[in-house]
């Protein structure tokens, strides 16, 4: 898995590449929330649930079906303004959890289509340093080459395309008003 910070990282980068005003703060914070709970399925551990049940660690908390339930009881219950576009972006957060998991080298991929399927998914290529669980571990050699791993492989790509979209946004801006077409 990448380090919970990484996982955040998605949720945030969304909220920055809508802008303000699309999700309000009480969205983008819940999104984040989703970004990282699907890894409280660690509980099991010390509950004698195995990693490899289908409620072990990357197991249905980390389906596509457990986000998309997570974001439709979560917009049911807090009713935002633009609920398909606060809807879409929790399960977007949340889903995105299982789906950088694939994209690791270690533990036992993600069950993605659980309850359809157990089958635990990687991603063509693991890219990203799986990070050691528990944070007497982390604090080590391997959590650092984690971190240089995740800088790599998920901040350096989101930093880019926010910047990108952001400085698209801003020329479109300045386009328009150049051309008197800005309201």
């Amino acid at each position: 898995m990448p380090t919970i910070m990484s996982h955040a990282a998605v949720p945030i980068a969304g909220a920055l590449i809508l802008g303000r005003g699309r999700l309000p703060v009480p969205v983008i914070v819940t999104g984040i929330i989703f970004a990282m709970f699907p890894d409280a399925d660690i509980i099991g551990f010390p509950l004698g649930i195995d990693y490899a049940d289908s409620w072990g660690h990357r197991g249905a908390t980390h389906s596509l079906l457990f986000a998309a339930a997570a974001a439709l009881l979560t917009v049911a219950l807090i009713r935002p303004q633009r609920y398909i576009i606060a809807g879409l972006f929790l399960f977007v957060a949340m889903a995105s959890h299982g789906l950088l998991d694939t994209l690791t080298n270690g533990g036992l991929g993600a069950a993605l289509f659980w309850p359809w399927s157990e089958t635990r998914y990687f991603a063509p290529l693991t890219p990203i340093a799986v990070s050691p669980i528990g944070i007497s571990d982390f604090i080590s050699a391997r959590g650092m080459k984690v971190l240089q791993s995740e800088a790599i492989w998920i901040w350096t790509p989101l930093v880019v395309s926010v910047a990108t979209v952001l400085g698209l946004k801003q020329w479109r801006m300045r386009w328009l008003r150049q051309n008197g077409m800005a309201q």
